[in-house]
């Protein structure tokens, strides 16, 4: 059994290194070393977690079992592209399930708690960038609603990816 709770200061080295992992897993098949390396290490060292779990703009959640991370979440308010139309809209940034997780249960929960608290922080519509790429997560994103409104372009290292934007109402 996990137990979902907002990320702690203390969480951020474990989360740095799940945050990797997960990222990994997901992603290093059909992308370069290179790339992979360069995205990991501007996006998920220690001092980026204790940052952004620290920044008011962002909301970090985190799933634990028998006291390891195992999954997580991150939201962010701020500039959305322009293809979202909202008064105050919320971006699911990150949303990872470790692989041995994978088919529990976890991704719906966490999904559940940041729509809980885009809700409690008023947002009226909650974005997210999905590579084109990973039918696996854009099924997942379509199960909870999500349409798509548009694209932008996600820089992996020197790769420019084409990510897809979808949104749904909160």
């Amino acid at each position: 059994m996990s137990v979902i709770r907002a990320a702690r200061l203390s969480d951020a080295k474990n989360l740095a290194e799940l945050a990797e992992v997960t990222f990994r897993d997901t992603f290093s098949e059909q992308n370069t070393p290179e790339n992979m390396d360069a995205h990991c290490q501007s996006s998920y060292a220690e001092e980026i977690q204790a940052r952004e779990i620290s920044n008011p703009e962002y909301a970090t959640i985190v799933a634990e079992t028998d006291d390891k991370l195992v999954a997580y979440a991150q939201l962010r308010w701020g500039n959305p592209p322009g293809c979202v139309s909202a008064n105050y809209p919320g971006e699911i940034q990150r949303l990872y399930v470790d692989k041995d997780f994978h088919g529990k249960g976890l991704a719906h929960e966490l999904m559940s708690e940041c729509l809980n608290i885009l809700n409690e922080r008023h947002a009226d519509i909650a974005w997210l960038g999905v590579w084109e790429n990973n039918p696996r997560a854009i099924a997942f994103y379509k199960k909870f609603n999500f349409q798509e409104v548009g694209d932008h372009i996600f820089s992996l290292g020197s790769d420019p990816q084409r990510d897809i934007i979808l949104v749904r109402p909160v």
